[in-house]
C-alpha cells in the first residue's frame, strides 16, 4: 500500500501541526526502530495489553491492510509484551508495522521478518502476569500522555512518532509537504554558499526586534518564507 506520508519526517509533521494549530501528540522520547531508518504511516489500531498476545490476536482480527498496531503496555521495563510471532502474525494479517508503549524482544527474528516495529528497547523477559481486561482495550490506547483512537493516523521514523487526527490528516500533510520543498530548498542554497542567516534577512530581524521587543523570529520567517522552525 502507498504510504499518503511518504518522505514527510516527523519534524515536518510536527511543524505543520503547529502551523494549524493541531495539537501536538509525539510519542515520548526514546523510541527507536528496532531496524534502523525504518519508518511507517497507516492508521491507529490500538490495543492495550494485559499480559496475554490474545489481544493481538483479536486486534489483528478486526484490523484493515495497512494499519499500524498501537500497544498500550504503559511504558513497562520489566518485561517485553511482543516478539517474533505477534509480528509475523501482524504481516500475515496485512499490517504497516507496530509501535510499541513498551519492550520487544526476539530482536534478530524481527530483523529477520523485517516488519517495522517501534518501541523503546528490549528485554528477554516476557509477561508473567496477567491483568483484567478494560472497556477500552480494543478501542484506545494511551501512549505516555496521549490517547490513541482508531480515529489517529500514526507516522513513525528515526526522530519517533506523530499521532494525526485522521480528520485533519490531509491538511497536515499538505502544509508538512510545503515546509519540506522550503527546507529543502534552503538546504540546497546554504551548500551553495548561500548562509541561512541571508537568505532569512536575520540582519532586518535583528533590527526590527529592537525596534520593536515583539517582533519574533518565528514572525519574520512567516513574513520572508522561510521554515526554520514553527
Amino acid at each position: 500500500m502507498t504510504d499518503p506520508f511518504a518522505e514527510l519526517s516527523t519534524p515536518a509533521l510536527a511543524d505543520a501541526c503547529v502551523r494549524l494549530g493541531v495539537p501536538l501528540r509525539a510519542a515520548p522520547a526514546g523510541l527507536r526502530a528496532v531496524v534502523p531508518g525504518h519508518r511507517l504511516a497507516g492508521r491507529a489500531r490500538p490495543v492495550r495489553h494485559h499480559g496475554s498476545v490474545d489481544v493481538f490476536l483479536e486486534a489483528y482480527g478486526d484490523a484493515a491492510p495497512g494499519d499500524v498496531l498501537v500497544i498500550d503496555n504503559a511504558g513497562r521495563t520489566d518485561e517485553a509484551c511482543v516478539g517474533d510471532l505477534a509480528v509475523l502474525e501482524a504481516v500475515a494479517a496485512g499490517l504497516a508495522g507496530l509501535v510499541v508503549w513498551g519492550l520487544h524482544r526476539d530482536t534478530p527474528e524481527l530483523i529477520e521478518i523485517g516488519l517495522p516495529v517501534f518501541s523503546y528497547g528490549s528485554l528477554p523477559l516476557g509477561p508473567t502476569r496477567l491483568d483484567d481486561r478494560e472497556p477500552a482495550t480494543l478501542t484506545s490506547a494511551r501512549f505516555g500522555p496521549h490517547l490513541v483512537t482508531g480515529d489517529d493516523v500514526v507516522v513513525a521514523d528515526d526522530d519517533g512518532a506523530m499521532f494525526l487526527p485522521v480528520a485533519r490528516a490531509g491538511e497536515i500533510r499538505a502544509v508538512a509537504e510545503g515546509i519540506r520543498r522550503t527546507e529543502r530548498a534552503q538546504a540546497r542554497r546554504i551548500r551553495a554558499g548561500e548562509t541561512l542567516r541571508g537568505q532569512t534577512g536575520f540582519a532586518d530581524y535583528l533590527d526590527r526586534r529592537a525596534a520593536d521587543p515583539g517582533y519574533t523570529f518565528r514572525a519574520h520567517l512567516r513574513r520572508v518564507g522561510g521554515a526554520i522552525e514553527e
